[in-house]
């Protein structure tokens, strides 16, 4: 789960009307399914007048034989089946887009659009959104807690800030430092920490 991969650079939408209808697509990077998945609810409700919201997403989700495995899922939330889950997914597809969830939002205009047209539609709604959101190349993170005492907590400190990682720093009893590292710079972070503190850092 190592390798890098391509995922929008940030949530936006993108809006146009066709024959009356309404669409907007909504996609926004994300690095988990549940993330995905509350994405997917909050635009239900925000949009929840609307006739329809169609979700689709790809997210890696832990790891296989290739190194991460990749769910991929979609609905036509009551479009005709394949006319438009299917063509929102197949952009993140065609695009090679992980990490990422789309979700276009219809407003009926009163004319039936066909299949044809709605697989358009719906194409067009995410690939807008995308082009509007910018394309990123990522690489896999995973969150790392270093709890220290405050005696230690300069060092750890300047190592985090010369390495440019982002991190948040809680300053109580002791002091934690939340980590956001590639997961291939890891193992090399912990024990650089253990060997600047000799060993009295509680790595997590």
């Amino acid at each position: 789960m190592s390798s890098a991969y391509r995922t929008v650079a940030a949530a936006a939408t993108a809006e146009f009307v066709v024959q009356g209808s309404e669409f907007i697509g909504h996609v926004r990077p994300v690095d988990s399914v549940p993330a995905a998945e509350a994405f997917v609810d909050a635009v239900e409700d925000e949009y929840a007048d609307a006739t329809h919201n169609v979700p689709a997403y790809r997210v890696r989700d832990g790891d296989d034989a290739d190194g991460h495995f990749l769910r991929e899922y979609s609905s036509d939330d009551g479009e005709p089946s394949g006319s438009a889950g299917k063509p929102a997914l197949n952009v993140l597809t065609q695009r090679e887009l992980e990490n990422c969830v789309v979700v276009v939002t219809r407003y009926y205009g009163g004319t039936n659009l066909g299949v044809g047209g709605l697989v358009r539609a719906y194409s067009r709604a995410v690939k807008e959104a995308v082009e509007a959101a910018g394309i990123a190349e990522e690489r896999p993170h995973e969150q790392l807690a270093i709890t220290v005492a405050y005696d230690d907590s300069g060092t750890v400190r300047s190592i985090l800030e010369s390495e440019g990682y982002e991190f948040e720093a809680d300053y109580e009893a002791d002091v934690r430092f939340d980590v956001r590292v590639p997961l291939t710079e890891g193992d090399a972070l912990r024990d650089r920490i253990r060997s600047a503190t000799s060993d009295r850092a509680d790595l997590e």
